[in-house]
């Protein structure tokens, strides 16, 4: 069952099912998949998919390559490090504080694999993984060939980048084999942009910290939101973060009340809104769904840690949790007009 390679821990069935341990068995388990016309789902740690009860009728491929190689390491470039696709995220954060490869350490924490990273520019607390790519290896399906993307091309946006555009239906074009990060060497962090954690670091924004420092705070924070996998906290069985951040005009900012977090959003005068913040003045509180006459029977909540993760709380369906991911969405709306989208990957599914 799927169930058992997310951490929602929802999902039927696969129709077949590969483990592709090294960069050649990723190959050939999707050309052989493509040659016989089946769909492709790609799974690495699984943390951004919602996989419907009734499973994925193709080939899935679960990405378990591991390791990466040190390409070159001086103190004016920094280090190259090249990183399987499917090595552990926080693994590699963790190594790189400890060896002082500066600028990851912000997103300590985030689970899943290495190679999701750039597919949705991976963010926390002021830090993107798009800050500190220099490179990604691919397999083009299309192409039928090896294709490399420097960070230019990889178009990144705000949870988006040109590997996420050409993804369709949770099957993307481009299947990620290795990632290159370009870190600076040196144990103090990169510029602490997000205000929360310059406070509980006693820092004033734009200004650094050890990166050991940052890592454990960034750590207990989002423990405390539950966003750290914990076998025994039904509050971390999610996809992490639900819904992104909406991006708005000015004009409809200007109608939000004077206490709605807004944050520029780049050029043209957009504002980027506070997700958290609209679900829960929209009447949605921490843990809210855990009533048994809830559109979930309960079996799925609101963390009551953190108001943008939906949760299993034990025996959820990927149904159940989509009933409620799509009242909240319509209470957003109703209550300000601004509509929310998902963060993970609906497969077989549709809000």
């Amino acid at each position: 069952m799927l169930s058992q390679l997310t951490t929602a821990a929802v999902g039927g069935p696969a129709g077949k099912y590969v483990e592709a341990r090294t960069e050649a068995e990723i190959i050939d388990a999707v050309r052989t998949a493509d040659a016989a016309g089946e769909p492709v789902l790609i799974i690495g740690g699984g943390s951004n998919l919602l996989i419907s009860d009734d499973g994925f009728p193709g080939t899935v491929v679960k990405i378990a390559s591991e390791g990466f190689t040190v390409n070159a390491e001086d103190s004016c470039g920094g280090v190259a490090v090249v990183v399987q696709a499917g090595h552990h995220w926080d693994a590699l954060v963790e190594h790189a504080v400890l060896h002082a490869w500066s600028g990851i350490e912000a997103l300590s924490g985030i689970p899943g694999a290495t190679g999701a990273t750039p597919v949705q520019n991976v963010g926390a607390y002021g830090a993107e993984v798009s800050q500190t790519i220099a490179a990604v290896r691919t397999w083009d399906r299309h192409r039928n060939a090896v294709q490399t993307f420097t960070s230019s091309e990889l178009k990144f946006g705000y949870r988006d980048s040109i590997l996420k555009q050409t993804t369709v239906d949770g099957s993307p074009r481009y299947v990620v084999l290795t990632v290159e990060f370009q870190l600076p060497l040196g144990r103090m962090s990169a510029p602490i942009r997000y205000a929360e954690l310059a406070r509980s670091l006693g820092v004033e924004p734009g200004k650094r910290a050890y990166a050991n420092e940052v890592r454990r705070e960034v750590l207990r924070l989002r423990a405390s939101k539950g966003m750290v996998l914990d076998p025994t906290d039904r509050d971390t069985y999610s996809t992490g973060s639900f819904f992104t951040n909406p991006i708005v005009s000015a004009e409809v900012a200007a109608g939000l009340p004077g206490t709605a977090p807004q944050y520029p959003a780049g050029a043209d005068g957009l504002v980027k809104l506070s997700a958290a913040w609209l679900i829960d003045h929209a009447g949605f509180g921490k843990g809210y769904g855990l009533e048994p006459d809830s559109a979930s029977g309960g079996r799925a909540s609101l963390s009551t840690k953190h108001t943008l993760a939906i949760t299993n709380r034990g025996s959820a369906s990927a149904k159940d949790m989509l009933a409620l991911a799509r009242e909240v969405r319509d209470g957003v709306v109703e209550r300000f007009g601004i509509e929310l989208h998902p963060e993970p990957l609906l497969i077989g599914l549709a809000l």
